[in-house]
């Protein structure tokens, strides 16, 4: 799992600068290898080289294991995330539970950085990214409960399982079209009950909050605080802080697409005699669509973060107390209601 995440921290570096060249009219990385496509290596040889400073006046324990805190918070959150039919690394019938847990810790490195650094931009930097995770947490929860009710469980591979032509149960598109056995996006989450797009699109925005990704980039705003609560930060340490970042992006992108967009299951439905869902359904086709799906929700994330302006501290509050957590809420009741009278 670590090579994995190093490995999609070096693609998505590089990505996410062609990305946002093109959409800013650049060429982007271009010397370094062709295309420019071993600029993030000549990074990552960069930051090995770099030394480690140590400030005088640092907490050195606190200044120290923060940097591996976030990255293990983040890592560890890998481990319950189902990526075909029956390749699950650890299996835990809680396992959403287990990753909302096992994150959240990511925010006390955080402030450990923060307040270890013994600066005033850190610390600045580190009560932000605390507030806004904190804050909102709580919609994406509300958002993430809405669709465990309608599926009756916190296990993500039950979850995944429900939203393919491997779930007998009778389904419907939208509650309306009768598609049992049918398979492919009809069944995913987002149609199973109208109101779990609207969830979806909630989780999503409280997702990039959750990453500290444009607009909601406010702990790093480097106009104002350097660089955030890793100001004090060089070399590898810095390193681990940027592939934590990178990690959380497409672990919040892939927990999104398990429980909202079929996870591995294919987009492609049964109609009559053609069984295109049974032809692109198994592990090698489960773990190619999680990663094109997760993927696609991680250029989006990028997409946003270089067309968006960044979002001032009072409205990235406003919007998570005021319109987030109320509609949240309401997709949850919804769920309950939706469980009772309509699935049953």
């Amino acid at each position: 799992m670590f090579a994995f995440a190093a490995t999609f921290a070096l693609f998505a570096v590089y990505y996410e600068r062609k990305l946002s060249a093109f959409i800013q009219d650049r060429i982007g990385p271009s010397e370094t290898g062709k295309y420019g496509s071993l600029q993030t290596l000549a990074d990552i040889l960069k930051l090995i080289q770099k030394e480690i400073i140590n400030p005088t006046a640092t907490d050195k324990w606190l200044y120290a294991l923060a940097p591996a805190i976030i990255f293990i918070a983040v890592y560890m959150g890998f481990a319950a995330l189902p990526w075909a039919p029956g390749l699950v690394p650890s299996k835990i019938n809680i396992g959403l539970y287990y990753i909302f847990a096992i994150i959240s810790i990511e925010t006390l490195g955080i402030l450990m950085a923060g307040w270890g650094s013994n600066n005033k931009y850190s610390i600045l930097g580190a009560m932000r990214s605390a507030a806004q995770i904190i804050s909102y947490e709580i919609p994406a929860g509300f958002a993430l409960i809405a669709v465990v009710v309608i599926c009756g469980s916190l296990d993500l591979q039950e979850i995944a399982m429900q939203q393919g032509i491997l779930f007998k149960e009778h389904t419907q598109f939208l509650g309306i079209w009768d598609v049992t056995g049918m398979g492919g996006f009809m069944s995913w989450n987002i149609f199973r009950a109208p109101h779990l797009i609207i969830a979806f699109i909630i989780y999503f925005i409280a997702s990039l909050a959750e990453s500290n990704r444009a607009p909601f980039d406010i702990p790093e705003a480097e106009s104002e605080l350097v660089a955030g609560f890793h100001t004090e930060y060089t070399g590898m340490r810095f390193g681990l802080i940027f592939l934590a970042e990178y990690s959380m992006m497409f672990l919040v992108s892939m927990v999104g697409v398990v429980l909202f967009l079929g996870a591995w299951n294919t987009p492609f439905p049964n109609i009559g005699s053609i069984h295109l869902a049974n032809w692109t359904t198994g592990i090698g086709w489960g773990i190619f669509w999680i990663f094109v799906k997760t993927l696609l929700l991680v250029t989006v994330q990028i997409w946003i973060r270089w067309t968006l302006p960044r979002l001032r501290v009072d409205q990235l509050m406003d919007l998570c107390w005021k319109v987030l957590t109320p509609l949240a809420f309401i997709c949850m009741v919804i769920s309950a209601v939706w469980r009772v009278w309509v699935m049953n």
